[in-house]
């Protein structure tokens, strides 16, 4: 059994010296324990995500497809998207020691991860897959809907990233300025899955990431209309009523539990 923990930990290595080998000098990682190694490289992983995917995000619904998405007047300022970016790099140290926390877990055991999909098969492995992704939404859902039900934790966590509340003020780079225990709180359930259901480890990790690129989609305030995914349309109706669309990737949740509302119902009848 410990064999087998070591795959973890030799995947999680490889990682590491993909990641911080190509920024950082061998003598400088090297004797680094491993978990700060861990750490390191998703700080600097979850960095690029967020500034690769907002500013080309950003370049080309504001530049290249300037008044195609969204008009001028709806374009936010530099200076929103600069306190964005202020607010999500401070935060973004904390963010990342979950997914360091989640790989140490799954390195020493504790987790029903497994490492390689030959171990169960092609078949269970979407399954297990598609019921992770089941307990995450279910788990996003109602923490995102207590972060504004429970008073406290809106004042003095959730009401951070709600000062963007117009599509003039949101943009990409909103999609990661949380107070850091607000976005950590909201990507637990990622983590408390791994404790209920079999999970590919690297597959877990991927997910992770994929949050960043998310969270940055959804905060442009285009409809894409993809039914039933929960797409920037809907989450822009969640910023600026604060009492419906509370779900992550799809609308399953709020259909389920009764706040969601369709941006086409907001928009003006053709005569």
């Amino acid at each position: 059994m410990e064999d087998y923990f070591k795959l973890f930990v030799d995947e999680t290595s490889f990682y590491n010296r993909i990641v911080l080998g190509t920024v950082l000098p061998e003598r400088v990682c090297d004797p680094l324990p491993h978990f700060l190694q861990t750490w390191v490289r998703n700080y600097i992983g979850g960095t690029l995500v967020y500034f690769v995917s907002g500013f080309l995000w950003c370049f080309y619904i504001y530049y290249l497809k300037h008044n195609v998405y969204v008009p001028k007047d709806a374009i936010p300022s530099t200076k929103a998207m600069l306190l964005q970016i202020c607010v999500a790099t401070k935060a973004m140290p904390w963010y990342v020691s979950l997914p360091t926390l989640s790989e140490y877990m799954v390195e020493n055991g504790w987790t029903k991860c497994f490492s390689r999909i030959n171990d169960i098969g092609w078949l269970a492995y979407l399954v297990y897959l598609i019921v992770y992704l089941v307990i995450v939404e279910f788990g996003i859902y109602w923490m995102h809907r207590e972060l504004h039900d429970i008073k406290p934790l809106y004042k003095y966590l959730h009401a951070t990233h709600h000062i963007y509340n117009k599509e003039n003020t949101l943009s990409p780079f909103a999609g990661l300025a949380f107070h850091p225990l607000d976005g950590i709180l909201q990507a637990l359930p990622h983590v408390v899955a791994l404790f209920l259901v079999p999970m590919h480890f690297t597959t877990h990790i991927v997910l992770l990431f994929l949050e960043g690129i998310w969270t940055a989609n959804i905060h442009d305030c285009i409809h894409g209309k993809l039914w039933p995914v929960m797409g920037a349309g809907y989450h822009t109706i969640h910023h600026t009523t604060y009492r419906h669309n509370y779900g992550h990737y799809t609308i399953w949740m709020d259909w389920m539990f009764g706040t969601l509302r369709d941006p086409t119902d907001d928009e003006p009848k053709k005569m």
